[in-house]
C-alpha cells in the first residue's frame, strides 16, 4: 500500500477554515460572474492540513514514523494473540491516518468497525499504560469523546438557560424554540428534518436565538463544521446564477449531512432566496426516508426573515392598547397569520414547495421590543465588556433609541441590534 502524503497549502488552508465556520467566505482566486462559492466539501485534489500540525512541525512526521508500524504490527500479530478487538483498534487508527492525514484512497463507512471510534471494551488485555498514552493521543484530535461524536453537545439545559437569561421580551420564542429543539434531539426516530421559520423586525432577536441555538448544540458553535450559514443576498445574488446556485447548495448540504451525524443549517434573509432554489433542497426537509442513499433526518433548517414583523407588531400594539400583557400573546394569536402573511408575501420564499408542502413545523415570531427590554440588552452588553453601570446610564442609552409608531412611541425601531456600538458613545 503505497500512501500519498499531503503537502499542506499554507495560503489556502486558512480559506478552508474559514469556509468551514458558516461565516463569508474569503475567496482564494475570484469566481466567474461575481459569483460566491459554497463548497460543503473537500475535492478529490484538495489537501487537508494535518491534525499533527497542532502538534508541531517538529513531532508530526516523528509521530506517524513512530505510529504507523507500531499499529500495523499490532494488527498483524493480533490473531497470533488472540485479541480481536486489538486487532480491529489498530486498524480503526491506521485506517484513519491512512484516510484523513496521507489522503489514501478510501470512503468512510460508518457500517465497518474498523472506521468506527474504539471503545474501552475493545482494548481489554493491552497494557494500560500504552491504552492512556495512545487514547490521550488520538483525542487530543478532536476525534472522540464519551458521548459519541465530540462536536455535537446538545446541551439542552444550557439551551434554556440562556434562552431564559440571554433572550429579552420574547416569551414566544423561548418556549418554542426549546420544545421544537428537546423534542427534536430526545427523538432519534424522527420522521423529518426539524423546520423552524423565524419572524420579525430587525432586531429582535432571530440571529441572536440561532447562535444561541449552535453554541448549545455544538462544541464550537456557529464555527463548526456541522454548523453552515447562507445569507441569501450574499451566497445567491444573481437570479440569472440559479441553476448554477441549486448545484451548489444541494452538494453543500449532502457533504455536510455525510460529515455530521447532526447538521444546523441557518438560512438569512430567506424571504430574499429564490422560489427554485428553495425547491432544490425541498426533498431534504421531506417526509423522506433518504435522498439518493443520504438520510437528511437528523438535520436542522432554520429560516430567518422580517416577513409578517408588521402583523406581530399590530398583535402586540392590539393588547398593549386593550390593557392586556404582551406575556399574554400566544401562538394562537399568531402563528396562523404568519403562514398566512407567508404564503401571500412576494419572494422565492412564500413561493416555494417548502410553503405549499407544508413542511415548516413552527413559525415562530419575534415580538418588537419594548423600552425595559432595551435597557437589559444595554445591561447586557456592559457586562459582555466586563464594565459595571448604573439605572441612569441604562436609561439614557435606551431613551437614546428611535421609538414606534409616532403616538405610541412603544417599540423599538431596531430592537436591540444597535445597542453594542450604541454604548460606546456613554463610556467615559
Amino acid at each position: 500500500m503505497t500512501a500519498k502524503r499531503c503537502h499542506v497549502d499554507k495560503t489556502s488552508a486558512p480559506v478552508r477554515h474559514h469556509e468551514q465556520r458558516g461565516e463569508y467566505p474569503t475567496q482564494s482566486r475570484p469566481p466567474a460572474d461575481g459569483q460566491p462559492q459554497i463548497n460543503g466539501s473537500e475535492s478529490s485534489g484538495r489537501c487537508v492540513q494535518s491534525p499533527f500540525d497542532r502538534l508541531g512541525p517538529s513531532s508530526s512526521p516523528m509521530s506517524v514514523r513512530w505510529l504507523l508500524p507500531v499499529l500495523w504490527a499490532l494488527s498483524a500479530e493480533a490473531d497470533f494473540f488472540q485479541f480481536d478487538s486489538i486487532s480491529n483498534v489498530s486498524s480503526y487508527y491506521f485506517n484513519y491516518i491512512y484516510c484523513n492525514i496521507w489522503e489514501g484512497d478510501c470512503q468512510p463507512n460508518q457500517d465497518d468497525a474498523t472506521q468506527q471510534v474504539p471503545t474501552r471494551d475493545l482494548w481489554a488485555g493491552f497494557p494500560q499504560d500504552y491504552i492512556s498514552l495512545l487514547h490521550q493521543w488520538y483525542c487530543s484530535l478532536g476525534q472522540c469523546c464519551e458521548s459519541g461524536d465530540c462536536r455535537i453537545t446538545n446541551n439542552i439545559t444550557g439551551l434554556a438557560k440562556d434562552l431564559q437569561t440571554k433572550l429579552h421580551g420574547q416569551h414566544l420564542a423561548q418556549s418554542v424554540v426549546l420544545k421544537a429543539i428537546q423534542g427534536f434531539i430526545n427523538n432519534p426516530e424522527s420522521n423529518k428534518p426539524l423546520t423552524l421559520s423565524f419572524h420579525g423586525w430587525s432586531g429582535t432577536g432571530k440571529n441572536f436565538v440561532a447562535r444561541i441555538i449552535a453554541d448549545n448544540l455544538y462544541r464550537d458553535g456557529v464555527k463548526s463544521e456541522c454548523v453552515r450559514l447562507f445569507i441569501a443576498p450574499f451566497h445567491f445574488p444573481h437570479a440569472r446564477l440559479v441553476d448554477t446556485y441549486k448545484g451548489q447548495l444541494r452538494e453543500a448540504i449532502r457533504d455536510m449531512v455525510l460529515r455530521c451525524p447532526q447538521t444546523l443549517f441557518i438560512f438569512d434573509e430567506a424571504e430574499k432566496l429564490h422560489p427554485g432554489l428553495i425547491d432544490a433542497i425541498k426533498p431534504y426537509m421531506d417526509h423522506y426516508d433518504n435522498v439518493d442513499g443520504v438520510s437528511y433526518r437528523r438535520a436542522i433548517f432554520l429560516f430567518l426573515s422580517n416577513i409578517g414583523g408588521a402583523t406581530i407588531n399590530d398583535v402586540a400594539l392590539d393588547f398593549w392598547h386593550s390593557g392586556q400583557n404582551r406575556e399574554d400573546i400566544g401562538m394562537e394569536d399568531l402563528e396562523h397569520r404568519l403562514r398566512a402573511e407567508t404564503m401571500e408575501s412576494q419572494g422565492g420564499f412564500a413561493q416555494s414547495e417548502l410553503m405549499s408542502g407544508h413542511l415548516i413545523d413552527f413559525f415562530v415570531p419575534f415580538l418588537p421590543l419594548e423600552y425595559r427590554h432595551v435597557k437589559l440588552c444595554a445591561r447586557d452588553a456592559y457586562a459582555a465588556r466586563g464594565l459595571e453601570t448604573d439605572e441612569a446610564t441604562l436609561d439614557e442609552v435606551a431613551k437614546a433609541m428611535l421609538y414606534v409608531p409616532k403616538e405610541e412611541r412603544l417599540f423599538s425601531a431596531q430592537g436591540c441590534k444597535s445597542i453594542p456600538q450604541r454604548i460606546n458613545f456613554f463610556l467615559p
